[in-house]
Formats: structure tokens, C-alpha cells, sequence
């Protein structure tokens, strides 16, 4: 591909944070963006050129949409697949095989089992009396998910003993997990341009509190460097499978038995906000050189400790206790609700 000269236009189907922090670095490297998002107010849209606000099945939208744009991304992974078949060939950066396998719990893991990957066991529930019979042959403790839709903890039942009453299985169906005993979490966080070039950033060690990302830690703990070989190879595997293009990531849980794969990501992720001010070239900045064509950033980290707090609920709002630490790098997103569960912002600390 012939890189994208600057003043060329990319476009972002969704406008949260992700999105926001894509169209910064394309600002810094001479682009503009344009958000396309079914919300009427969006907080990508607030540092973009332009915004569409349309329906995801609104094909004319979309194809208007993407006749300004000369490329186009996304930044999460429940955009449906099917109106994307609106946009030009050739112009969608992952494609919409990443989106296929990483929407769908199932397919993901039948997709990483193919390249050789360990799951978690797990058992696919079509009905309600499938919810029994699955907990049945993975035992308990365990953890029922939707297949389709859930992220930072929603869509999930854990199971412990009784099987609450008020589950309903969605016509998608859900997936039933068996526990994992591992010593940490850590995430493969990758990069991958056109030409087919891999480059990786170093693996932290994530904490979740409530299903959601609390705490990115650099160094990990030993047992991380022992496994991430293994991580990073059955990521650059699946990275090879689906042609991808831009950054992607895969989070693993680290055991006795080696790492475990939990689940992937066809988009810049929020265990890699440490990269704004932890890396060499930033995870937001490379997704767009990946996508633009331009060579990839340096993916070296710099310095041997970092620190990433998400910023959840009303403690966001503290502006002022935050910046109190001298060496904290606040960003807010600039969300009007801080409702309970809800990402409004994270701190770097570097060294």
C-alpha cells in the first residue's frame, strides 16, 4: 500500500475513548478524522474534523460516510459486520474477519484452539436447560457469558453453586467458562502493517475489579516473561490468519500449565494506554501508521516501571488530588456522566 500523504482523511466507526485517542495521534501525524457513531453526541467526535451520526444499518450513511474518508478503522468490536458490505473494497483496516471472530465468544475460541491456543474449558449453552447441563460437565466455580455483546464484566453470571432463576439465553446463545487457576492476568499487545511487519509491546500485568480493567502494571511478574514467547507467538499466528492490519490484542491468563488465552481484541486496547507516555511510539500512534501505510513506531518501552490507573465512577472528577502527584499523566475523556462502572479516565505514571 502507498502510504496516505498527510491532510488525508481516516475514518472511525465508533466514538468512545478509543476512538478519541486514535483521531489525537492522527492529528499529530498531519490527518483528519471523521467519526461515525449511532450516538447524537460522542467524545471522539470533540477532537475530530467531522462526525456522522447515524444508525449502524443506515448503509447510505455509511457509504457516504466512507466516500470522504480514505481509510477506515474501528475502535471496538461490536460493530455490526453485515453494513459494512456498504463500504468500498479495500478501505476497512481490520477487516471485518477480525470483527467476525472476535464478536462471537465462540467462534474466538474455536479460532485460537485452530492455531494451537489453550482456552479456558468452556461449553456452549443454546437454551435454558443447557445452562445446567453445561455447568454439569465443567463443574463449578465457573462463569456464564453472553456470546455476543459483553464487555467489562456485563453479560456475565459466575456460578458457584445453585444457577440463578432469572438467566435468560439470548437467541446468540452463551458460553459457559470453567475457572482458571492462574498467578496474573497479562495482555500480547501487537501492531501489524501491510506489508506483514509484527512488532510488540511489553506485556503488563492487568488487574480487574468488577470485570473491569482497574490497574496496568509494568514490569509483570517473572512467570509473565516465562509465558509471553508462547502469548506472542499464537497472537502473531492469529494476526497472520486474519490478514490483519493495525493493532490488535489477546489477554492470557499466566499458570502452571503456561498461558491460558481469555480473550482477543481486533482494536487498540485499554491494558496499552500506558504507551502514550510508557513507549517509544504509542499504541494509538502505530495503529494509525499500521493503517495509513507509514513505517511502524518503536515499540520499546521507556522505562523498566509504569503504572496505569483506569479512572471509574466519580473519582474521575477529583481533577485536582489527581495532578497533586507530579509525575502523573491524567487523561480525561471528557464523558458528562460518571456513572458507576464507567471508564472516564486513567494516570500514567512512568519510573
Amino acid at each position: 500500500m502507498t502510504a496516505l500523504p498527510a491532510g488525508s482523511t481516516i475514518g472511525i466507526l465508533g466514538g468512545g475513548q478509543l476512538g478519541q485517542m486514535i483521531a489525537m495521534a492522527a492529528a499529530q501525524l498531519g490527518y483528519r478524522c471523521h467519526i461515525y457513531a449511532p450516538e447524537n453526541v460522542c467524545v471522539a467526535a470533540e477532537v475530530s474534523a467531522s462526525f456522522t451520526s447515524a444508525d449502524w444499518d443506515d448503509e447510505d450513511a455509511l457509504a457516504r460516510f466512507a466516500y470522504d474518508c480514505d481509510v477506515v478503522t474501528y475502535e471496538f468490536e461490536n460493530v455490526p459486520v453485515a453494513p459494512l458490505a456498504a463500504l468500498p473494497d479495500g478501505i476497512l483496516f481490520p477487516g471485518t474477519r477480525a470483527l467476525e471472530v472476535a464478536q462471537d465468544r465462540l467462534n474466538e475460541k474455536d479460532f485460537v484452539i485452530e492455531l494451537g491456543g489453550t482456552p479456558a474449558p468452556f461449553a456452549t449453552v443454546d437454551d435454558a436447560a443447557g445452562i445446567a447441563a453445561a455447568v454439569e460437565q465443567i463443574g463449578t466455580p465457573g462463569i456464564l457469558k453472553t456470546r455476543r455483546d459483553g464487555y467489562d464484566g456485563k453479560g456475565q453470571w459466575k456460578i458457584t453453586g445453585d444457577i440463578p432463576a432469572d438467566i435468560t439465553v439470548p437467541e446468540s446463545g452463551l458460553i459457559y467458562e470453567g475457572f482458571v487457576d492462574f498467578e496474573c492476568e497479562f495482555s500480547v499487545i501487537l501492531v501489524r502493517g501491510h506489508d506483514g511487519e509484527v512488532r510488540f509491546w511489553d506485556s503488563p500485568h492487568n488487574t480487574h475489579e468488577g470485570g473491569i480493567l482497574a490497574h496496568t502494571m509494568l514490569p509483570a511478574p517473572a512467570i509473565v516473561g516465562e509465558q509471553v514467547a508462547e502469548a506472542r507467538a499464537l497472537a502473531h499466528k492469529a494476526a497472520e490468519a486474519l490478514g490483519y492490519v493495525g493493532v490488535m490484542t489477546m489477554e492470557f491468563f499466566a499458570t502452571a500449565n503456561g498461558p491460558i488465552f481469555n480473550e482477543m481484541a481486533p482494536r487498540v486496547h485499554n491494558s496499552g494506554h500506558w504507551t502514550i507516555e510508557g513507549a517509544v511510539t504509542s499504541q494509538f500512534e502505530n495503529h494509525v501508521r499500521a493503517i495509513c501505510g507509514l513505517p511502524l513506531g518503536d515499540t520499546t518501552s521507556v522505562s523498566d516501571r509504569v503504572v496505569m490507573d483506569n479512572l471509574i465512577g466519580a473519582v474521575a472528577l477529583d481533577i485536582e488530588q489527581h495532578l497533586s502527584d507530579p509525575r502523573a499523566h491524567l487523561h480525561l475523556y471528557g464523558k458528562a456522566e460518571a456513572r458507576e462502572g464507567r471508564k472516564m479516565g486513567h494516570i500514567t505514571r512512568v519510573g
